[in-house]
């Protein structure tokens, strides 16, 4: 069990239970997974683009990358159907909660003039998507290894109801919301 996970079992469930007024332990939110994306639309141009994503993006989360294709053609993009366009991973159970106690607790403090991450980023169900500029705000990237500066997405996916619950689970677990 993760640090994280721990934390969440014996301090966050019984606090988060008083606060949503909820009465059985199973209505309480928590995390589902959590999707970490990198689009890359220079993949059609350039392929070893591709290949150094999927590396970088296997280091940061300790998993394998799945290469993401195109679902229909875009004749402005040149771009096919099926076309490789970028790399995906879908974190479950012990390993979301490593990542996501790295990303809160080293990760995000790294980011240059960091004032905190967005609270309105939610999607109406409880789920958090959040924005990377930089990949190389994760400290297992090699600097001298990156050949290009390349962003991503994670989304964090819960079972919360409502989009206050969902700030609520992440706001106990230590995510950095702007005031």
């Amino acid at each position: 069990m993760t640090r994280l996970q721990e934390k969440y079992q014996k301090e966050l469930l019984p606090e988060l239970m008083q606060e949503l007024q909820l009465k059985n332990v199973m209505e309480a939110p928590r995390i589902e997974k959590v999707v970490v994306n990198m689009g890359l639309g220079e993949a059609i141009q350039n392929i070893k683009v591709l290949e150094s994503a999927v590396v970088e993006l296997g280091r940061i989360t300790g998993q394998k990358a799945m290469i993401t294709r195109a679902k229909r053609s875009i004749a402005q993009f040149k771009l096919r159907e099926g076309m490789p366009i970028g790399c995906s991973v879908t974190l479950r159970r012990q390993r979301a909660y490593e990542f996501l106690d790295r990303l809160i607790n080293v990760a995000l403090p790294r980011v240059r003039d960091f004032k905190g991450i967005s609270p309105k980023a939610f999607d109406g169900r409880g789920n958090y998507t959040l924005g990377i500029r930089e990949q190389i705000i994760f400290p297992e990237i090699d600097l001298e290894k990156i050949d290009k500066v390349k962003g991503l997405n994670v989304t964090i996916v819960t079972t919360a109801r409502t989009d206050e619950q969902g700030r609520a689970l992440l706001g106990k677990m230590g995510m950095p919301f702007r005031k």
